[in-house]
């Protein structure tokens, strides 16, 4: 009976630490140590990505898959030097190869979790471009998950607008501008509406 009740709270505590929540509290905690640019980074993708999400009218579910994809975007870049990470994107064709591998990486960290399956192809494909010149499996339109076009929306327009070096930061209305040309090759054209119509 007392070893029963031992083990009836590390059960309980399993399956919490085992919950999509917790693993992304878990796992944001170590991007905040890894960089807290990153971090700032992961969480305003996220807040953008869930409102391109609503405003496209998906359900909830949805969204909050979309909401943990963004925070964990960039988990791959753990494994990442920040020296690499800071330089982004202006990097030599060697740092950029390695750079590449972040999305695939963040995928491969985290597919152990049966809580994290559906936001796998998320994080594995959102360097993806509408018109098939992304990263890694050079994917096209609709062939991209639309989690994965969302969150390639928010990536761009946050690190336009909130670079790793200040230097290299753009104004909203020019992040605006290159978004709106860069709708139907580089990302879905509904995104990038639904986003721009999100911005005002």
């Amino acid at each position: 009976m007392f070893m029963l009740s031992l083990m009836q709270p590390s059960g309980l505590y399993e399956l919490e630490k085992d919950s999509l929540d917790a693993i992304s509290a878990q796992l944001l905690q170590m991007i905040q140590v890894k960089s807290q640019h990153l971090y700032q980074h992961s969480l305003q993708v996220s807040n953008y990505a869930v409102s391109i999400a609503a405003k496209m009218g998906l359900p909830y579910n949805e969204i909050e898959q979309i909401r943990h994809a963004a925070l964990l975007h960039d988990l791959g870049l753990l494994m990442t030097p920040n020296s690499l990470i800071q330089k982004s994107p202006y990097l030599n064709k060697q740092e950029m190869s390695k750079y590449k591998q972040h999305a695939a990486s963040g995928a491969n960290m985290i597919e152990n979790y049966s809580c994290c399956q559906q936001i796998l192809p998320y994080i594995r494909y959102h360097h993806e471009k509408w018109d098939g010149s992304g990263y890694p499996k050079h994917l096209r339109g609709a062939n991209i998950p639309l989690g994965a076009r969302i969150i390639a929306v928010a990536d761009y327009y946050d690190s336009t607008v909130n670079p790793s070096t200040e230097f290299w930061a753009k104004t909203k209305s020019k992040a605006k501008e290159e978004l709106f040309s860069a709708s139907g090759t580089l990302f879905d054209p509904d995104v990038v509406k639904a986003f721009i119509d999100v911005l005002g």
